[in-house]
C-alpha cells in the first residue's frame, strides 16, 4: 500500500492519456485533454447506439450528427452551414454522410438556384423522434437533476475551449 504522501502525490499527477505532454503549466490541460477523449468516444458510442436503437442502425457518428442538425429548427440547410456550425473542416467527409442519409431516406436534398439545400423526410423526422424517446428513457431518466446546471456550466466552458483549439490550430499551421 503506498503512503500518504505518494498517494497525494498520484492524485495531483492526474489522469491523462498522453504524460510525455505533462509539463508544470499543462497538467490539467492534459487531464482536460484526456476527459475529452473518453467523453467523445462515450458520446459517439450512445449516440449511434441510441439511433440503432431507435431503428436505424449502421449510422456513424457523423452521420447520427447531421441528422439531428438538418432537423434542427426545420429549417433547410446549406452543406456550408452545417460544416460551419458543426465545426467540420473536411466538407466532402459531411457531404458523403448527407448523400447517405438521402439515399437512407432519411434526408431530402433540393437544389436552390447553385446551392443544395437539405431537409429532412417524414421518416428522418421520425427516426429523430424515436431517438429522443430512447435518449429520455435510457440518459435522461438516469440523469441527476441537479447536473443540469453544471452540464451547461460544462458546455459553455468547451466552447470556450473550442476556440482557443481553433485558435491553436491555426497558429499550428503557420509554423
Amino acid at each position: 500500500m503506498a503512503d500518504p504522501t505518494e498517494r497525494a502525490a498520484k492524485a495531483q499527477a492526474g489522469i491523462v492519456s498522453s504524460s510525455h505532454l505533462v509539463s508544470p503549466r499543462s497538467r490539467q490541460t492534459s487531464e482536460f485533454e484526456f476527459g475529452m477523449i473518453v467523453a467523445w468516444n462515450a458520446f459517439s458510442r450512445w449516440a449511434v447506439r441510441c439511433m440503432a436503437a431507435a431503428g436505424v442502425p449502421d449510422l456513424t457518428i457523423t452521420d447520427v450528427l447531421l441528422l439531428h442538425h438538418v432537423n434542427h429548427r426545420a429549417r433547410n440547410k446549406k452543406l456550408a452551414d452545417i460544416c460551419f456550425v458543426l465545426n467540420y473542416e473536411d466538407t466532402h467527409v459531411v457531404a458523403y454522410s448527407l448523400k447517405k442519409l438521402v439515399a437512407a431516406g432519411l434526408v431530402q436534398a433540393e437544389k436552390s438556384g447553385k446551392e443544395v439545400l437539405y431537409r429532412p423526410t417524414a421518416e428522418g423526422e421520425a427516426a429523430v423522434q424515436r431517438y429522443r424517446a430512447v435518449r429520455e428513457q435510457c440518459l435522461i431518466d438516469n440523469l441527476d437533476a441537479q447536473m443540469n446546471d453544471s452540464l451547461g456550466e460544462a458546455a459553455r466552458m468547451l466552447r470556450t475551449m473550442s476556440g482557443l483549439y481553433d485558435q491553436a490550430a491555426r497558429a499550428a499551421s503557420s509554423l
